[in-house]
């Protein structure tokens, strides 16, 4: 059985040391002036690095695309002409709409389309991760083969029989959840601080918060990119939380106090009061007070955590419960709704919430940047704007600067001991 992966960028590279290391044949292909260095790294393990994807189309049975989503149709139609008779192909994209047309375009009717999607990063290995995996056009035979080489990878295999239900899921845990701590990060980077210096972001879930948006924005602009402008459901999606987003926090600069508690109110019994819907995430508030970047103890400031209220009332306006949408989670949205359901269901923390978003004036401003930021967020993605999306994440990720990387790492640990992952 030969596999073939066209892509070896981080994820690409993985999946191939992967594969080679459960005992196949693996073969690769990428840009042609990465030949000779993706050659000499991989070699060591087993991997045989080719000219060009068309060789890894002749060569393989089961074969990978682990390109940007942006590039899949073009990546696609250069090699799927050459795809070997009865081969299965898959794609490694978050989206799933515009891979499952460039490959009904592109690819032989003879082929046999099994899709999947890797709800982890680079950093992680593929042992003990959620892989969805999505029969498109294949028999039953194909299906099985294909789920007996991809359970060598020892990944928890999460069946999905259609991708438009991926792709639904997937605005949801990824996208809206992106934009969320995007937001964030370019509200600091446009107010010109770092939170870990600012006594209103001190104690367990504003740890919480500030890693995960630097451990966003330690990866490259183009992952989040295509997944919330080429999934036609995450427009949607992200323009209901700007809509939630806008609605509160007028209600909040008006003291509206009665409408904003009931909406509020009702927001949190749509979602957490549903006896036996759901088992909570329970995050260890111990553990959250430890990941703290900063250098000094202060006292903690309250804070409006207006972030999380909006991703709560929006769940609520979309009729979505985020617990459902587990099966396809990523660490990232894990910790999103496990934060959301501390401050919901600590009654203490939430009414601290509610007080401060209406009445404490010296958040206000921190508030009105995060407003500013998410319409701006929404703006781009509603607009399919894909090189102003990465010009504004470029440019939030070059305020926190070196910072990235050692963020990326302690959120890596943060993640294990809240066994997020």
């Amino acid at each position: 059985m030969n596999i073939g992966i066209i892509g070896l960028g981080d994820m690409g590279k993985l999946y191939a040391k992967s594969f080679a290391k459960a005992g196949y044949a693996v073969f690769g292909a990428d840009l042609p002036h990465l030949y000779e260095p993706l050659a000499a790294e991989l070699t060591p393990f087993g991997i045989s690095v080719m000219q060009d994807g068309k060789e890894v189309s002749r060569k393989c049975d089961i074969i990978f695309y682990n390109v940007e989503a942006e590039k899949i149709a073009e990546v696609v139609g250069l090699y799927a002409s050459s795809t070997k008779y009865g081969a299965i192909v898959a794609g490694q994209t978050s989206v799933k709409h515009p891979e499952i047309l460039a490959f009904e375009k592109y690819l032989p009717s003879d082929v046999h389309i099994i899709t999947c999607h890797s709800l982890h990063g680079p950093a992680f290995q593929t042992e003990g991760q959620k892989l969805i995996v999505i029969p498109h056009r294949c028999t039953d035979e194909a299906y099985q083969r294909m789920m007996d080489v991809l359970s060598t990878l020892k990944s928890e295999l999460i069946e999905i029989g259609d991708y438009h239900m991926h792709d639904q899921i997937v605005a949801d845990t990824q996208a809206v959840t992106h934009v969320g701590f995007e937001s964030m990060g370019t509200a600091w980077g446009n107010a010109g601080f770092y939170p870990w210096e600012n006594a209103s972001y001190i104690g367990g879930i504003d740890n919480v918060k500030i890693l995960t948006t630097l451990r966003i924005f330690s990866y490259k602009a183009h992952i989040y990119g295509g997944l919330a402008i080429l999934n036609p459901y995450a427009r949607q999606q992200v323009k209901c939380y700007a809509q939630s987003e806008s609605t509160l926090f007028k209600m909040m600069i008006m003291e509206r106090a009665d409408d904003f508690r009931q909406q509020l109110y009702a927001a949190k019994k749509f979602i957490f009061d549903q006896d036996g819907d759901h088992s909570p995430l329970l995050l260890d508030d111990s553990v959250m007070r430890e990941f703290s970047l900063s250098a000094h103890a202060e006292s903690r400031k309250p804070n409006s955590h207006l972030s999380l209220l909006s991703m709560a009332y929006s769940w609520y306006k979309l009729q979505i419960n985020p617990y459902h949408n587990l099966i396809c989670q990523t660490p990232p949205f894990r910790l999103r709704l496990g934060i959301v359901e501390y401050l919901f269901q600590n009654e203490e923390l939430f009414e601290e919430s509610i007080e401060t978003a209406l009445y404490d004036k010296s958040i206000r401003s921190d508030d009105l940047e995060f407003h500013s930021s998410v319409q701006e967020w929404a703006t781009i993605i509603g607009c399919g704007d894909i090189n102003g999306y990465k010009a504004l994440f470029e440019k939030t990720s070059h305020f926190f600067g070196d910072r990235l990387e050692h963020a990326r790492t302690y959120s890596t640990e943060m993640i294990r001991r809240l066994k997020i992952d």
